[in-house]
């Protein structure tokens, strides 16, 4: 899948993003090793805590699905910043890709590729248990 049509599906998700509040719409698509490509939306919370990023949202469709082993990620919102996963998420992709690409974009579609490890340096996994 090329990095265009991975950023298509995210911004498609993004249009089903539930943002009442700040209205930051995100969208993520997350392709599988498995060949298959997971979206997820953010959904929003008058109770922030319990709000769901759009990148946790994909990742447990994924999951759901019986897929734990993934390749790339485009996360988008609107707007001229990049759009990069959160902290939570950085950890939590981490525990299933540590070598996951990010494709971060801007809204209207141009993007930055980072390793994962470039977002989450050191990141904190289950070999570090050992």
């Amino acid at each position: 899948m090329t990095d265009q049509a991975l950023i298509a599906q995210a911004a498609a998700m993004r249009d089903r993003a539930y943002a009442p509040y700040p209205r930051y719409r995100v969208g993520a698509a997350l392709l599988g090793s498995n060949g298959k490509l997971y979206g997820g939306c953010n959904i929003e919370s008058a109770a922030y805590p319990a709000t769901l990023c759009a990148e946790r949202t994909a990742l447990a469709c994924a999951v759901a699905d019986g897929c734990t082993s993934f390749e790339k990620l485009a996360v988008i919102a609107s707007g001229e910043a990049l759009c990069t996963p959160c902290g939570v998420c950085r950890q939590l992709l981490y525990e299933f890709a540590p070598a996951l690409q990010v494709l971060c974009c801007r809204g209207d579609g141009s993007y930055e590729s980072l390793g994962l490890h470039q977002l989450l340096p050191l990141g904190f996994g289950g070999s570090s248990m050992d």
